[in-house]
């Protein structure tokens, strides 16, 4: 390593060296295991800006570094599981400190601060390059769980109150939901085919019914194996929060979009009609005069 370079800014390039290894090694895992050419493509190019960006560094510190391997399989799981745009995104976000670094190495290493940002912005443009069927479809996702969230929530919070029986209410809301699923399948199939787009309808209207039905199954469940009624509204609430959160946090890393705004907004709609339709299902209850 150069001698001339201060103590702190020596570690920071090792620090930088070891990521820009370790994420040349995650972009080339990823490339051998994508069947989409457009796709490999892309993230072959991506491993060779990071091995350029270790390059770079190694001139500074002769030093050959090894890429961390937990950090590699990581992000090739979640790569696998949640979609390859998501795991680098997430990658991704955890480089925003990346400005203040590189802004500081720049004082001892002037050349720095261009370079890599040249580089990044290159991988930044090649990232949104990247074509993933479940992307192309992610509005169909979001109608199924949208709908399902709001019109199941409130619809079992009703039945809670007007029925008193767990049993009854999974089953209403099965039947409910299991014919809600079919007919958001079969609009979007209808919807998507008169737009004449890219998108298959088929596909489309798969992804709505998927999404539907699975929500359906997550937020009865509780229904099926308490016996207290309250206890199960209690914990298909938290279920209904946990989708929001978990589907808008996915949304938030590969489209770039604020989290907390469309988190808030999402929670407050579908909690809200849950609580309107339990004061409904109460006021029907008694005046039916219905005591089950």
């Amino acid at each position: 390593m150069k001698d001339d370079l201060p103590e702190n800014i020596k570690k920071i390039i090792l620090v930088s060296q070891k990521n820009e290894i370790t994420e040349y090694f995650i972009y080339n895992k990823l490339s051998k295991i994508v069947k989409d050419p457009h796709n490999k493509d892309i993230l072959e190019k991506i491993a060779k800006d990071e091995l350029k960006h270790y390059n770079f560094w190694k001139k500074y510190t002769d030093i050959d570094i090894k890429p961390q391997k937990l950090t590699i399989w990581k992000y090739y799981l979640i790569s696998r599981i949640f979609g390859i745009t998501f795991g680098i995104k997430l990658m991704e976000r955890g480089e925003e400190k990346a400005q203040e670094i590189y802004g500081k190495i720049s004082e001892e290493i002037p050349e720095a601060k261009d370079i890599v940002n040249d580089e990044d912005e290159h991988e930044k443009y090649l990232i949104e390059m990247i074509d993933e069927e479940r992307l192309r479809y992610i509005g169909s996702v979001v109608l199924g769980l949208n709908d399902a969230l709001v019109e199941l929530t409130g619809t079992l919070a009703g039945l809670t109150l007007a029925l008193q029986n767990t049993k009854l209410i999974a089953m209403a809301g099965l039947i409910t939901g299991t014919a809600a699923s079919l007919s958001m399948a079969a609009s979007e199939y209808l919807s998507t085919k008169s737009e004449e787009n890219a998108k298959d309808p088929f596909r489309a209207s798969s992804y709505t019914g998927a999404a539907y039905i699975l929500t359906v199954l997550f937020l009865i469940f509780p229904y099926l194996i308490f016996s207290s009624y309250y206890i199960s509204l209690g914990i298909t609430i938290l279920n209904a929060i946990i989708v929001i959160f978990t589907f808008t946090y996915y949304i938030s890393v590969t489209k770039e979009l604020p989290f907390k705004k469309r988190f808030t907004e999402m929670a407050v709609i579908s909690l809200g009609i849950a609580a309107l339709s339990f004061g409904i299902g109460f006021l029907i209850r008694i005046l039916l005069g219905i005591e089950i």
